[in-house]
């Protein structure tokens, strides 16, 4: 049974719509306007042919139960939902009272986080990770809801629309998938992006999923399948891809030219399509409304956005002082170990056990702790080195439990489970091995800037762990370490404990605090002896505090993770030939930097070496380098050096990993010139 047709549906019911349609329209005409103006709208995308699919997107969200990912062609969707002209006006002109970003995101980019319509990145379709995550959320804590993704129909080219889509089935979540089908990408036409006509039947045979087709032009049509799919997605728990046919009346946006690739006949078809004409003349035809009463309410409508734009061009500007606001949330702060030090004495554990025995204690702590990632939960094993092990019989399968090999996967659904509460903390293994993380950039980046973006509305609460490094013979893919890289981008907090009290403290911080942290594990360690230490049951590490392994007086050493070892040997095989006294300072956090730890030993010693596995060349210890270089050159007494791997892969063969890695007697050598300079 259809609920809505243009004969019973009430006339207050399509009054608003209509006011809604008209409305959006008048506002998608005159964004371009704003540039032309240099008032702002650098980047407009126009909604107009997706009038019908909008429309009932916005009407069948319900506030405070559902969340929505609209991307940025979305006006009348978030207008339909009930954001006000103004609220939209001030995102296009990337206003400070901006409610979706405070004028940091692009304009066009339309969200109001305490709605749960979420801000969202531009990498097309990148949410739709996240809407599975929150379905996720939903179910297990029984929250009666759907997510509502949407995006065009070249999205779904992205792999991780697929991944999505494949995990929203296999988990069994109430996710509604809208395909905005205008039938291009930009310039590229559909026959260019897929083989299926209908971009939804390349999720054919997907089990329990359910497709529907609708005319995205027409409103009625477009209600009915949106009413259908989200009343399905509820009873069903079942996820649903509502495939909506538009047009796009207009450019792709305004930096696009779509008459350089489309004909007269195309363009003179899709204006003819129109959606908003289409529903007047209907309205006109079945005697709903008369044309002095539609003139009316398109009177008000241009009324509304007069008044509406006097407010948002007199809007403030973001402040350039508020850069720096928001860029990662403030951790939790140790309240025993402050420095994170302790003296107790007892029984030393490896790094495995201690890992292992502080995340069941945490999640004995706070119930809304889970974990997930590959190879987490079978039976007696905890991944690929046994750090979770036993935690799925302890906690049930509802917070462990393992998830497939897709990366973008993990780290997006656990971007998208910390949205639905900001008490929800998610622990994941983001890559069996730290090599295997690539995959998993896109949303990593997005994890980064979320605080930043959405002007501190919402920042992942995720604990990403990733066993790095080498000296294993792993070889390519099982041995690299790429916290270099990683270290470039604002937004987290990543630590690279080297012993085992540190990797509990530094864990046990990062599961209380908010934001994103990467958690790198050197593998190597795990077990090691060396790395063994007595852990006190409640030890807590700061990030962003060095910890002087070695008090010395004539070289700074600093380093971290597997080198934190080799140094320290190095340093005392100086010290008994009566070379020098090494000062060896193992970071522990990265991200933030210690900077005033280093820069007080710089201060005593006057000569610098700086040691960690990573690649010489674009490594972290050229960061922490020029750092002490634009900061302390008038301490230092001779060059900067610097240790690590050589400019290449490292290999499989131990011969070869020998002659790649730095070892200690390579530190040895680069210490002793330091110091006899």
């Amino acid at each position: 049974m259809k609920k809505y047709d243009i004969k019973t549906t009430d006339k207050e019911t399509l009054k608003k719509w209509f006011h809604l349609m008209t409305l959006g329209r008048a506002i998608d005409e005159k964004a371009p306007a704003y540039l032309l103006q240099s008032l702002g709208w650098s980047y407009h995308a126009p909604y107009a042919g997706h009038d019908g699919i909008q429309l009932a997107v916005g009407q069948v969200f319900e506030k405070g139960q559902d969340f929505m990912f609209p991307y940025y062609r979305d006006m009348l969707t978030v207008l339909s939902a009930g954001l006000t002209i103004e609220e939209i006006l001030l995102n296009g002109l990337s206003k400070a009272t901006d409610i979706s970003s405070g004028g940091r995101h692009m304009s066009n980019h339309f969200a109001k986080v305490n709605w749960h319509i979420e801000n969202v990145s531009s990498a097309v379709a990148s949410h739709d990770t996240h809407a599975v995550g929150v379905a996720r959320a939903m179910v297990y804590y029984k929250h009666k809801g759907v997510a509502i993704t949407l995006h065009g129909e070249s999205s779904t080219s992205e792999g991780y629309v697929y991944e999505a889509i494949n995990g929203a089935s296999n988990e069994k979540l109430p996710v509604i998938f809208v395909i905005q089908d205008n039938g291009y990408g930009i310039s590229v036409p559909k026959k260019d992006q897929t083989a299926n006509r209908k971009v939804a039947d390349n999720f054919v045979g997907m089990k329990n999923l359910r497709i529907i087709h609708c005319n995205g032009k027409d409103v009625f049509d477009s209600m009915n399948a949106m009413t259908e799919a989200r009343e399905y997605a509820i009873e069903t728990s079942n996820p649903v891809i509502v495939q909506a046919n538009c047009v796009r009346i207009g450019s792709h946006s305004n930096s696009d030219k779509h008459t350089l690739y489309r004909d007269e006949d195309e363009l003179s078809y899709v204006k003819a399509a129109d959606p908003l004409l289409k529903f007047r003349r209907m309205l006109l035809r079945y005697k709903r409304f008369s044309e002095k009463e539609l003139k009316e309410i398109e009177a008000e409508a241009k009324k509304e956005l007069s008044v509406a734009n006097r407010k948002a061009i007199s809007a403030p500007d973001p402040d350039p002082k508020t850069i720096h606001n928001f860029v990662i949330p403030e951790p939790y702060k140790p309240k025993v170990y402050v420095d994170g030090t302790h003296n107790k004495d007892g029984e030393k554990i490896n790094m495995v056990t201690a890992i292992n025995e502080t995340l069941k204690a945490e999640f004995r702590k706070n119930p809304d702790t889970f974990l997930f990632g590959q190879d987490v939960a079978n039976r007696d094993k905890g991944g690929v080195f046994n750090v979770s092990k036993g935690m799925q019989q302890e906690f049930g399968e509802n917070r462990v439990y393992n998830a497939p090999i897709a990366e973008d996967y993990i780290v997006g659904t656990a971007n998208g489970m910390s949205r639905f509460d900001p008490k929800i903390r998610v622990v994941i293994e983001g890559a069996e091995f730290a090599d295997y993380f690539w995959p998993a950039m896109n949303q990593y980046v997005e994890c980064t800037h979320d605080y930043w973006r959405s002007n501190g509305q919402f920042s992942p609460n995720i604990t990403l762990r990733l066993a790095s490094g080498g000296y294993i013979g792993g070889g390519l893919y099982h041995s690299q370490n790429i916290e270099g890289a990683l270290t470039t981008l604002p937004g987290a907090r990543i630590v690279y404990p080297s012993f085992a009290d540190d990797a509990a403290g530094l864990l046990r911080t990062s599961l209380r605090s908010e934001g994103l942290t990467v958690f790198m594990e050197p593998k190597a360690l795990y077990n090691a002896v060396e790395a063994s230490t007595v852990v006190p049951d409640d030890f807590e590490v700061p990030f962003g505090k060095a910890r002087i392994r070695r008090s010395g007086a004539d070289l700074t050493l600093v380093t971290y993770g597997n080198t934190t070892h080799l140094s320290l040997q190095a340093a005392e095989q100086l010290a008994k030939e009566g070379i020098g006294s090494v000062e060896v300072i193992d970071l522990r956090s990265l991200l933030p930097l210690d900077k005033g730890t280093i820069f007080e030993s710089i201060k005593k010693t006057s000569k610098v070496l700086i040691v960690h596995e990573d690649k010489v060349f674009s490594g972290f210890g050229a960061e922490v380098a020029a750092t002490i270089a634009d900061e302390m050159f008038r301490y230092l007494d001779a060059p900067i050096q610097r240790v690590g791997s050589t400019f290449t892969p490292v290999g499989f063969n131990p011969i070869l990993e020998r002659a790649i890695l730095p070892n200690a007697a390579l530190i040895y050598e680069a210490a002793k010139k330091q110091i006899q300079y």
